[in-house]
């Protein structure tokens, strides 16, 4: 998955350049990263059930915390983006997708659509780099898994450059709300995961 998700965040920057900002994914970057790689490296002693059920209610108060910051128009500022790095990133470094917490974060930054597709994508894309690079250096990376990483990205990466123009067409209010449906789906998945 870290691999597919390297190939994933690279085509959204791809599909969406001109709309990328760039300082707000580097200062996410800039913290997330090296947390990312602490978090990998722990990922191999910590009990998976542990993680999933905290990251699974944690993804659903994540919807309450957003429409909260909306509803009282507070956004973040790209200093916020460097501080919140840092947990998000260890968190990555967890499990194998954090997308429904980094959605929030960069729509409380005031990014919606391919801003928000393109921006969240430069600060991960440093993010899942970082861990793909402390799972081969711990042997957690075959060549064999690399290369199943490969053929996701490579639908992945398809499916970025599909889906442009559905979201170039969506308002961004519902646009917003497909991100919260993706965060209770995500919540649910990893409490259901966690409990099976």
């Amino acid at each position: 998955m870290a691999i597919s998700a390297v190939m994933a965040n690279l085509s959204r920057i791809l599909v969406w350049w001109r709309e990328v900002d760039w300082p707000a994914g580097a200062a996410y970057a800039l913290t997330a990263a090296p947390a990312a790689a602490i978090g990998a490296r722990t990922l191999l002693v910590l009990p998976p059930r542990l993680i999933e059920t905290t990251l699974g209610v944690f993804f659903i108060a994540m919807i309450f915390v957003r429409r909260w910051l909306a509803s009282r128009r507070l956004r973040l500022a790209r200093w916020h983006l460097a501080v919140i790095g840092i947990p998000i990133g260890f968190l990555t470094g967890l499990v194998v997708t954090t997308g429904p917490i980094t959605a929030p974060l960069f729509l409380a930054f005031g990014l919606v659509k391919g801003a928000f597709l393109a921006t969240e994508a430069a600060g991960s894309l440093a993010v899942y780099l970082s861990k793909a690079v402390v799972f081969r250096t711990f042997g957690a990376l075959p060549w064999r898994v690399i290369g199943q990483g490969l053929m996701i990205g490579a639908s992945l990466m398809a499916g970025s450059f599909i889906a442009k123009r559905f979201v170039l067409k969506m308002p961004p209010e519902r646009f917003r709300l497909l991100m919260d449906a993706l965060m209770l789906v995500s919540g649910l998945a990893m409490l259901w995961a966690a409990w099976r």
